[in-house]
């Protein structure tokens, strides 16, 4: 017969698997009333489960990310082809990920706005992450890109200035369009990102609905130690969609968190999402017969001379169980390769490799790598100690745990026998503070803008032409400058648009240059006084 727990003389509270506790396993039994003298207090110090509760609600969100704060993600698997085109991957990598046809490799990707903070809306005009961890069976790899395939800038010393210039003043707390385009009047390497920011690609659709890229050029290393540079692409099965500021303003006023529910929902009701995994390929140098340098991640490689070779799919089938330990707390990193795959010279990837793996030992902790979404799904063996919130030690069976440094005859770690050729590039030069020689910063830009259907072009025009009104004249001479050295077309309708909204302010005594608003917002003053004459009138309470 079960004992009755109430019968039990030695158990002050009842508990099953369902009772509240403390996180030193204390039953709560009052969630309800802090203590106090008497109903209506005063309250004592000494409220433990009170002071613990509200203490950890305290610090309950970690630092959000300097940039992709706002994001969703997902669970997934990564299915490999086997092959790079027509041919067997591994005449180029030997990252077994991608070897045999069908092998599934666990995934998290986290989809995200870049600029904006944690609950900003979905709808901004803004770059999309598109971040992909992949936990291989040799360990985590990290594929950290966007869903554009370019970037603002080539070297990764003007990273902070740029996101300073594109995030709100640091006095009136709003993203003001005359910052942005003060920075990327004066930085001309990054008119083709502008001109793809602005036009409707600039406001994807959803995070299902468009395209991934590492945006970044990286190597493929074979199994005889053999070099290729390649490009990594992700094209949704699902199409690829996006808005225009009208559409994305009536989406903001209705849903400012739609991309996040339509990812969820989707997975739900079992609308998984798909992408296919291009990538492009070219001999490792520096191609002189380019009009580009392939390390410059402000350009394309041109799909004609290096086509794109499927080498896999993606599917996205389970949400996260707690958005918090998995979407917010999940970690990604550049420098995250495993063998097969490896770093080009790009200064924009050495940058961030140093600098998102830095940010999450900030953002998270130093032992951010014990957390389950970010360790690996195999064994780990180090002989780092300590650092915050540590809970495990990553020691091997039978390891002497008093060796914990290497090399030591003593049974502690060894190192690991290398099978394939070891990747050896050739290295010389002086140490410079240099750019690249094949600058070229608005050829791709024109082109881009060539290929845009004309409701692209028109909404481009617009997008640019309401935000450089604002600017001061040195600002806008510089970015018609641009424009019409990428294309005559672009260039006129850039600066008859500019002058057309210029003299109609003038002339209706708007004081147009004087305002500033957040990227792309239409009205915005407008709307600061349409707030005033359209709340209704209040008493007291």
């Amino acid at each position: 017969m079960e004992k009755d727990p109430k019968q039990d003389q030695h158990q002050t509270n009842i508990e099953n698997d369902n009772t509240l506790t403390n996180r030193q396993g204390h039953p709560v039994t009052n969630n309800q009333n802090i203590r106090t003298v008497g109903n209506r207090g005063p309250a004592t110090l000494e409220n433990y489960d009170f002071i613990e509760k509200i203490s950890h609600f305290d610090r309950e969100k970690v630092p959000e990310r300097i940039v992709h704060a706002r994001g969703a993600g997902a669970h997934g698997y990564f299915e490999a082809y086997g092959t790079a085109g027509d041919e067997p991957v591994s005449k180029y990598t030997r990252a077994k990920l991608f070897q045999e046809k069908g092998k599934q490799t666990p995934v998290f990707v986290r989809f995200s706005t870049v600029v904006h903070g944690l609950h900003s809306p979905e709808t901004v005009r803004d770059p999309r992450g598109f971040a992909v961890k992949f936990y291989t069976e040799d360990g985590n790899w990290d594929l950290v890109g966007n869903n554009l395939k370019i970037f603002f800038i080539r070297d990764a010393m003007k990273f902070p200035d740029m996101i300073h210039a594109f995030r709100p003043d640091p006095v009136t707390n709003i993203q003001d369009a005359r910052r942005f385009f003060d920075f990327c009047a004066n930085s001309p390497e990054s008119f083709h990102m502008v001109t793809l920011v602005y036009s409707p690609w600039g406001i994807p659709a959803n995070y299902r609905m468009m395209q991934g890229s590492g945006v970044n050029t990286y190597k493929w290393i074979n199994n005889e130690g053999k070099a290729v540079l390649v490009k990594y692409h992700w094209e949704p099965k699902q199409g690829i969609k996006n808005l225009t500021v009208k559409e994305a303003e009536e989406i903001q006023g209705k849903n400012f968190n739609h991309a996040t529910q339509d990812l969820y929902e989707a997975i739900e009701k079992g609308d998984y999402p798909e992408w296919e995994l291009f990538v492009q390929i070219m001999e490792d140098g520096p191609h002189p017969e380019l009009d580009f340098d392939p390390l410059d991640d402000t350009k394309l490689w041109p799909n004609d001379k290096f086509p794109w070779l499927p080498v896999g799919r993606m599917v996205l089938n389970k949400n996260p169980e707690n958005f918090h330990n998995e979407v917010e707390q999940v970690a990604f990193g550049t420098g995250v390769l495993v063998d097969g795959l490896d770093f080009s010279d790009d200064k924009m990837l050495v940058g961030r490799t140093f600098s998102y793996s830095d940010t999450q030992r900030y953002r998270v902790g130093a032992n951010y790598l014990q957390l389950p979404i970010n360790a690996a799904k195999k064994r780990v063996a180090t002989n780092q100690e300590g650092g915050q919130l540590r809970y495990y030690n990553d020691k091997a069976p039978g390891q002497n745990l008093h060796v914990n440094y290497e090399p030591s005859s003593m049974g502690g770690l060894k190192e690991a026998e290398q099978v394939g050729k070891e990747y050896t590039p050739h290295i010389e030069g002086d140490l410079v503070r240099e750019s690249i020689d094949r600058e070229n910063n608005t050829k791709q830009a024109g082109e881009t803008y060539r290929s845009f259907e004309q409701w692209e072009k028109d909404e481009l025009i617009n997008n640019l032409v309401n935000d450089l009104a604002i600017c001061p004249k040195d600002i806008q001479d510089k970015m018609i400058a641009l424009a019409e050295e990428a294309d005559e077309e672009y260039g006129r309708r850039l600066r008859d648009g500019i002058a057309e909204k210029t003299n109609t302010a003038s002339n209706s005594n708007e004081e147009y240059a004087e305002e500033f608003h957040p990227l792309g917002a239409i009205n915005a003053k407008k709307a600061i006084q349409d707030a005033i004459n359209k709340g209704h009138d209040a008493k007291p309470y």
